[in-house]
């Protein structure tokens, strides 16, 4: 099957050696993403909702990329730093995903890479109509 690598331009792409989403066959994984723009920088500092609401919409756009969208999503991964704020969370994962409803885990850590990220999600999505 071919593989197909989705670059977001991001200079720690070839630093740590990774994409924004790998494509194979009808899968797709969406590396963890962050709330930061094209700019690198950040989107709802001390903002829960607003940097989940950001981040799904980054993934939607690397789906739209490889063919896909947010309807595809069978597994979402939330990395938070404050569990204690799984409500605000929560309510941005639903407005994208409550009918879709995939598999997902909402995880807390110790911390993410920059302290001002307050959350960061991977995806994966199969593309049912794909042939072979």
């Amino acid at each position: 099957m071919q593989r197909t690598n989705y670059s977001s331009g991001a200079k720690w792409e070839d630093i740590v050696g990774y994409s924004r989403a790998v494509k194979i066959g009808n899968t797709i994984e969406v590396t963890g993403t962050v709330a930061v723009d094209d700019n690198s920088n950040l989107v709802g500092k001390d903002d829960a909702y607003a940097q989940t609401k950001y981040i799904i919409e980054k993934i939607e756009a690397v789906l739209k990329r490889a063919g896909a969208s947010l309807q595809d999503v069978v597994r979402t991964r939330m990395f938070v730093t404050d569990i204690a704020r799984w409500e605000e969370y929560g309510k941005a994962h639903g407005e994208f995903f409550g009918q879709v409803k995939p598999c997902t885990s909402m995880i807390e850590v110790k911390g993410l890479i920059d302290p001002d990220y307050l959350i960061e999600i991977e995806a994966t999505a199969i593309i049912a109509s794909y042939e072979y």
